[in-house]
């Protein structure tokens, strides 16, 4: 078993990618902060002390679902492109490929970011606390210093030669601060403009001093955002996409997230067989998964985009009788081959969640990013963050439903998650992982609720991803046997690590029976669940 950074508690818990973050979580609680208090401060943490996931130059989605609320609402900050962007702006080598690293064409990948519109939105509708009092930790943080681990060099080391192309992000992370293990990594620029956040508010950042050292930064490596860009941009407050697996309420999100709709789908499908009766990672339980989850990805593919420029059929991708239709098509003796266009190549698994629940049935469930790790790598002068390459989640391909247009959201597969059981909370979850976010968030519901699992369990367990390549990616604990066994089916099998990254970080808290909140963390990543 994996270290499981685990915790309970009877009034509240909170689990993050990052001890600091889930303490000043907890603290926000401890102080009388809500659920929504506790959010923004961990997301202003996080962007301190996981700068390479996400931060002030990113976006994401955020659901809230209060006591008295009867359904979740989805508060979306995703990142757009800027209104000059289009189909026609990308430059390629001579070999047809994007190019989206240069100094003079890294500012093109970067969209309009979200992050701070969306937290100060949740703040000031569903929270109770000032802005000063939730961003001050984070202040702290930033100026006082957090340990550098494996996971964070490990990161900084693999994009090292772009981000020394930026003169701010090589002082920060190559001259200021040394990115090894075990060192103290302090942010005093990013301290200085959260501390500038708290005093002025969002207009700051959108209309004033920032947008300009934002705009600057871009424009200077040949992007097309404009202070116009900052100063329109705004959240959306979305209703999320509904299911019912097996009596449990399911509330996950919805576009221009595709991730929710296919969650739901992919449980769906399981609906129709016996999943409890089968042994965990078994290879009937795997073979019944890796069948739903490519004939959910071919849907995917083939039929999602922002919802706002595209007439996407989510009722019917949702709907029971089309996922019987789908599981009356899996073969239990057979593997099948699937087509369709690969969307992958455009979605990046670089991305962070935190899951948040207290005594009362408060929940949030956030999901938030800076796309690649290290984003565009360039950091606005003076600032202390970087910027999301967000644009590079669009489809390079002219006329693809996915390809850039003005305003428009890349598709994303971010799935915060909230669950019910007779109108009480169950779960809150999430993970990170681009693509792989679909499986890794079926796979710990499924073992919550086919196989009664612990929360920790769940998420500690082996995990396998499928995609349209239709190759079964698995966690080397998984038996050898069972991979034997699959390949029979005809299946293809690709070996990754243990306990492999890129199968995601998921953050989940459970309800007892009891009225104890358990939470976990998963040994994937950094995070740790706290509760009190």
């Amino acid at each position: 078993m994996g270290v499981i950074r685990k915790s309970c508690g009877r009034r509240a818990v909170v689990s993050t990618g990052r001890v600091e973050a889930s303490k000043i979580g907890i603290e926000i609680l401890k102080k009388g902060g809500n659920a929504v208090d506790a959010a923004v401060a961990v997301g202003f943490a996080l962007g301190v002390c996981e700068p390479s996931t996400s931060g002030l130059g990113g976006g994401g989605f955020m659901m809230i679902k209060h006591s008295k609320q009867e359904i979740p609402i989805v508060i979306d900050f995703r990142e757009c492109a800027p209104r000059n962007a289009n189909e026609d702006m990308w430059d390629f080598d001579e070999t047809g490929k994007v190019l989206t690293r240069g100094e003079k064409t890294a500012g093109k990948t970067v969209a309009v970011p979200g992050e701070v519109a969306g937290l100060f939105y949740a703040l000031e509708n569903y929270g109770t606390m000032p802005a000063e009092e939730v961003i001050s930790p984070a202040i702290e943080l930033a100026e006082k210093g957090f340990v550098v681990t494996k996971l964070m060099q490990k990161h900084f080391t693999e994009y090292e030669k772009y981000l020394r192309m930026c003169p701010e992000s090589e002082d920060l992370y190559f001259k200021k601060n040394n990115i090894k293990v075990g060192k103290i990594c302090r942010n005093y620029n990013l301290a200085n403009t959260l501390r500038s956040l708290a005093k002025y508010g969002p207009e700051w950042f959108y209309k004033g001093e920032l947008a300009r050292k934002i705009i600057d930064c871009v424009r200077q490596r040949g992007g097309v955002m404009t202070l116009q860009d900052l100063e329109e941009y705004k959240v959306t407050v979305r209703e999320p996409v509904i299911g019912n697996y097996r009596g449990y309420t399911i509330y996950s999100n919805s576009l221009p997230s595709s991730g929710g709709i296919h969650i739901i789908q992919t449980l769906n499908i399981l609906e129709n067989f016996d999943v409890g009766s089968m042994e965990v990672n078994s290879a009937e339980y795997i073979h019944i998964l890796s069948e739903a989850f490519k004939k959910v990805y071919k849907d995917r593919a083939e039929n999602m985009a922002d919802g706002d420029f595209y007439k996407v059929p989510i009722k019917g991708l949702v709907s029971k009788e089309y996922a019987k239709k789908i599981a009356s098509e899996i073969k239990l003796d057979r593997c099948t081959k699937i087509s369709a266009e690969d969307p992958w190549k455009y979605e990046h698994d670089d991305t962070t969640h935190y899951s948040i629940g207290d005594s009362q049935g408060n929940m949030v469930s956030v999901t938030k990013t800076i796309n690649h790790f290290c984003g565009a790598c360039m950091i606005p002068q003076g600032t202390g963050f970087l910027l999301n390459d967000t644009m590079n989640d669009f489809s390079f391909v002219k006329g693809n439903i996915n390809a850039v247009e003005p305003l428009k959201k890349p598709l994303s597969t971010m799935s915060p998650t909230i669950i019910m059981k007779d109108n009480k909370p169950f779960a809150v979850l999430g993970s990170p992982g681009g693509e792989r976010i679909i499986c890794n968030v079926v796979q710990v519901i499924s073992k919550l609720i086919d196989h009664k699992m612990s929360i920790d369990a769940a998420i500690d367990s082996a995990r396998i991803t499928e995609n349209l390549k239709c190759r079964i990616y698995y966690e080397n604990r998984i038996d050898s046997k069972v991979i034997k066994q699959l390949e029979a089916l005809g299946h293809e099998t690709e070996k990754v690590m243990d306990y492999d990254v890129r199968m995601g970080g998921v953050q989940g808290i459970i309800y007892m029976d009891d009225g104890t909140i358990e939470g976990a963390a998963d040994p994937r990543r950094d995070g740790e669940a706290i509760g009190y």
